[in-house]
């Protein structure tokens, strides 16, 4: 039997603890020992956590340079999951300035490493704007000297998050679906599950700082292979009909009518969806043997 690692000299800055990922994450690293800080804009949104006791809530942004340099005193390692999706602004242009004040204040309090969750995509002229803003995000965290681990992924698949609650609404919603060209869209979903075993483990694997890993279950599905699975899973019927000429900027209005996604966030995630997102670099398999995706199915049912 391995001895019990102690991480309780470790203290972990973690943003995004009130979004989808971070707020699974931050059980985890409270359970492995670490010391854990979260970051937030108004700390009263993480009280109803059962583990907000168990956890020091900084009032910050990554905005605002001054707090984010105070965030990071005695802090060993950080996790970047923000983005600027909701917000008013360009959101690209956001997360750009967010991401540089973070690897600034990480540099000036010497942390070991960043861990990003990133998007999983080819660089390519036809990138959509959500995708560049995903990797130009993990370009601006290593501005400064702090390595960064990055996570590329694809659809994570969960109850809660927004790129597979669309795929779930439009599976549940609609009988028969007149289905755009990102339908067929060749992806590699991965399940909350696996992603926070990911995101847990890079604090551990020492040779893995500042590394990008692309990962995702073993299957490569499409987008309407995704809803066809999912309408099995639940037993039902559903019908889809191919229309090539439905853009993916008219079919982004058309989800946005059927379907509660917030019409900022849910348009750039279907412009996305013309990207292929398919692992090419198979090095996760490699440094995180211990780790075995879930499958669609599984991800799906549990």
């Amino acid at each position: 039997m391995e001895p019990e690692i102690d991480n309780s000299s470790r203290t972990i800055l973690v943003t995004g603890a009130t979004g989808y990922v971070g707020g699974r994450l931050v059980p985890i690293l409270i359970q492995k020992g670490y010391k854990v800080r979260c970051l937030v804009r108004d700390p009263e949104r993480l009280k109803g956590r059962p583990w907000f006791s168990k956890v020091e809530a900084f009032t910050g942004n990554v905005l605002n340079e001054e707090s984010l340099t105070k965030a990071m005193e005695g802090v060993d390692s950080a996790y970047y999951l923000i983005h600027s999706m909701a917000s008013k602004g360009d959101y690209a242009e956001i997360d750009q300035l967010a991401a540089r004040n973070f690897s600034k204040a990480a540099e000036v309090n010497k942390l070991k490493n960043i861990i990003f969750l990133g998007g999983l995509a080819q660089q390519s002229a036809s990138l959509s704007k959500h995708l560049k803003s995903r990797q130009d995000t993990g370009n601006a965290l290593r501005v400064y000297s702090t390595p960064v681990t990055e996570f590329r992924c694809a659809v994570v698949v969960g109850s809660g998050s927004i790129s597979f609650e669309l795929i779930r609404y439009l599976s549940e919603r609609l009988p028969l679906m007149v289905c755009p060209r990102w339908v067929y869209t060749k992806t590699q979903p991965i399940s909350i599950k696996t992603v926070l075993q990911y995101l847990s483990a890079a604090l551990e694997k020492p040779d893995c700082i500042g590394k990008i890993f692309e990962v995702g279950s073993e299957e490569v599905m499409s987008y309407g292979d995704m809803m066809k699975k999912y309408a099995k899973i639940r037993g039902l019927k559903r019908l889809m009909i191919p229309v090539p000429v439905l853009t993916p900027k008219l079919s982004s209005y058309w989800v946005n009518f059927v379907t509660p996604i917030q019409a900022r966030i849910a348009r750039p995630l279907v412009l996305s969806m013309k990207n292929e997102n398919i692992i090419k670099d198979f090095s996760a398999r490699e440094a995180f043997p211990e780790i075995i995706p879930d499958s669609y199915e599984t991800a799906v049912t549990n």
